[in-house]
């Protein structure tokens, strides 16, 4: 299914990992009992109150960024219970129980402190595309170095969750733009900007990656609307979040990306994909 698609993708990719326990505490057998203990609880979550935001093709959200500490507390709860409950029927017991429990605790309260995962409207999967005659120009020209970049690439790349080597939207010169047409108005709250690191880049270069960007909201009535201003750090991980420095006064369905400038490729710039994130 798309969703599930979508979820392995971004659990994959963008290295927000699911809490996993050090190999100096867990046999082998262990560590795939508790990941299997996970599963079983995005299962349980993916039921439960977030089932909306999981179709969208992202792992595991909780549900509000201001939910009640008490609800949190339950998850958390949730999630040690299921890997008690597996440590258990393995015969796992007493301290190294005990241990593999509280470094279980540790890590949940360390991705809850720090994040929390975010619907992404800006799937093709779920409808979202791009106005091929308000967007920039691909480009595809001679100065490709390898053959995974020997043909243009359409705008559409930025909404599909494949980010390997080349599989991007590349675009002349050093500015450019893309029209994002999302499946339904949102209040646009983050943009996810993606791109290779260097230990993937086939030729070790990551210059075309975009520098300074725009987010800005289209309304066909009010025209453009700036929501935030970002730079994209090229040394930074692959996926950066940003979070919108304009509270939007409106809901769009329309998201203008505009790149400013790149880290120093003068022939094209490279995007690999781009992420929208909001409340209907």
């Amino acid at each position: 299914m798309p969703a599930q698609l979508g979820r392995q993708c971004v659990a994959q990719e963008r290295g927000r990992r699911t809490p996993i326990l050090p190999l100096a505490v867990l046999s082998a057998g262990a560590f795939l009992w508790i990941l299997g203990a996970w599963r079983n609880v995005l299962q349980v979550v993916s039921a439960g109150p977030v089932h909306e935001l999981l179709s969208l093709g992202n792992s595991l959200v909780w549900p509000e960024p201001n939910m009640e500490t008490t609800q949190l507390s339950a998850r958390k709860e949730l999630i040690v219970e299921s890997v008690f409950d597996v440590l258990e029927e393995n015969g796992i017991h007493g301290l190294k129980r005990e241990e593999i429990l509280q470094l279980t605790r540790q890590e949940i309260e360390k991705v809850m402190a720090n994040s929390y995962w975010m619907p992404n409207w800006a799937l093709k999967s779920l409808g979202a595309t791009v106005d091929a005659e308000r967007t920039t120009e691909s480009y595809g020209g001679k100065g490709w170095i390898s053959p995974l970049f020997s043909s243009a690439k359409p705008p559409e790349t930025l909404l599909q969750p494949d980010v390997s080597a080349g599989s991007c939207w590349a675009f002349q010169g050093s500015r450019g733009h893309a029209v994002i047409q999302l499946p339904e108005n949102i209040w646009p709250t983050a943009v996810t900007m993606w791109h290779v690191s260097k230990a993937v880049s086939p030729s070790g270069d990551v210059s075309s990656a975009p520098r300074d960007f725009a987010i800005l909201g289209v309304d066909e009535d009010e025209g453009e609307t700036l929501l935030g201003s970002f730079v994209y750090d090229v040394d930074g991980e692959i996926a950066q979040t940003f979070h919108m420095q304009e509270k939007p006064l409106q809901s769009y369905r329309q998201i203008k990306l505009e790149v400013q400038n790149n880290w120093g490729n003068a022939e094209y710039t490279c995007i690999y994909r781009v992420e929208i994130h909001g409340n209907p």
